[in-house]
């Protein structure tokens, strides 16, 4: 099979026209545009401002306001969230005067060039993208689910990144299994990784490669079977890798853990494509995730046309926005590969995912650092829990669906912030 990378020339005819058929992805915009059509022209952008929370990570939120008096809410990447507020202010010129409901063209701005700028704004952009839907919604009076082309859903499942405390001991993993079990949310599903051992006792362990020891592969194999033991399989479990290893050590891991059943096993490679990446999952017997870190369908077409993940996951705010994430999604569906959702942003984010992924077909999890009940949760005004029986009900109000609790919000600006700067 011929594979794909960005100096291919060209692909076979089954692959070239599956891809063609996935960056379509206009379809989607089909009963948009038709709502849109009435109010074309009567409301533009007046002003764009930022504001950054501070919790454990840094949270940078994006307010897109119009002259119709309607505003609307993103958010770009935190932690790090370095440059994020430069690059939507050194946007926020290109914005100003133009109408909202151009949201396609917008994030094309010629200005800009999405599709080829040195200066790699994608982050930004995406923020305020996500804030543009928001008025979009509130102006036709719907949620940004139905403008992306429709409900599939009616709420998202979410998952928990929590681990025990020491895999080795099955006492930890028994406690940890306890409290996720009675946690009010009701998780179905946890990702966390695995520790390595310390080169002073394990002398085959060098911090510097990508291998993982004989000692560690043992460790990884014993402390996930007793977390699989600790929270029997009514949950599931995903084993998370944080981009370390090489291809050899990939798939030793893989053959580590396939006892447990994880629903997927994460980024254990670098981020970017290469063919180790259909190598892998050709050979694994654990479902492959990756692609956080990837940006437009541009960063995915690699890796889908060529097989090299059983699942996609993406991050709204890296990969251009929420349409740009359906249209990846619609280019994965058209090769069998369904989607997931990487998100450690506020609950702002969280919602703009919920948005996207009820809009989603194929979608199998979202993950979250809400739900716990700390301050975050409370960032926007609810009634009860927000996340119950492990999933986010996908909101009925227009737009995302969502508004902000100012006084939560006061009270955890990053140090130097005024609310809405």
């Amino acid at each position: 099979m011929r594979s794909y990378n960005a100096r291919t020339p060209k692909m076979d005819r089954r692959g070239f026209l599956k891809t063609c058929a996935g960056l379509a992805g206009g379809a989607a915009l089909t009963q948009f545009h038709a709502m849109a059509a009435s109010e074309k022209g009567r409301t533009k952008i007046r002003d764009i401002k930022t504001m950054v929370l501070q919790g454990e990570r840094t949270y940078t939120l994006i307010k897109v306001e119009t002259d119709a008096g309607i505003y609307g809410i993103g958010e770009g990447y935190g932690s790090p969230g370095v440059g994020i507020r430069e690059g939507v202010l050194e946007l926020r010129p290109l914005f100003i005067g133009k109408d909202p409901l151009d949201i396609e063209a917008l994030y094309a701005l010629p200005e800009y060039r999405t599709d080829g700028s040195a200066h790699m704004l994608l982050r930004a952009i995406s923020g305020i993208e996500a804030a543009i839907w928001d008025v979009n919604g509130k102006l036709l009076n719907v949620p940004v689910a139905n403008l992306l082309g429709g409900r599939f859903r009616k709420s998202v499942r979410m998952y928990h990144d929590e681990g025990p405390r020491n895999m080795l001991d099955k006492a930890s993993c028994e406690d940890w299994a306890a409290r996720m079990k009675a946690a009010p949310a009701g998780w179905t599903a946890f990702k966390f990784g695995f520790g390595h051992t310390n080169p002073a006792n394990d002398r085959a362990r060098d911090t510097a490669n990508r291998l993982l020891t004989t000692a560690e592969l043992r460790n990884i194999r014993q402390g996930f079977e007793n977390c699989r033991e600790a929270l029997g399989w009514n949950h599931d479990i995903m084993v998370h890798c944080h981009w370390e290893y090489d291809l050899r050590t990939s798939i030793q891991l893989t053959e580590a853990v396939e006892s447990i059943k994880p629903l997927w096993l994460e980024d254990p490679m670098p981020p970017d494509y290469s063919e180790a990446w259909p190598r892998l999952a050709t050979v694994s017997k654990v479902p492959i995730l990756t692609g956080e870190n990837l940006a437009r369908r541009q960063g995915f077409m690699p890796f889908i046309v060529n097989r090299g993940l059983d699942i996609a996951q993406l991050d709204v705010r890296n990969t251009g926005g929420l349409l740009e994430s359906k249209k990846i999604a619609d280019l994965a569906e058209t090769f069998s590969i369904p989607m997931c959702a990487h998100d450690t942003g506020s609950i702002v984010c969280n919602y703009a995912t919920v948005q996207w992924a009820c809009a989603v077909r194929d979608f199998l999890g979202a993950e979250t650092v809400i739900g716990n009940g700390g301050w975050m949760d409370d960032v926007i005004l609810h009634d009860g829990l927000i996340v119950k029986d492990g999933h986010i009900v996908l909101p009925e109000k227009p737009g995302l669906g969502i508004e902000l609790n100012p006084d939560v919000v006061k009270a955890h600006l990053a140090k130097g912030e005024t609310y809405w700067s």
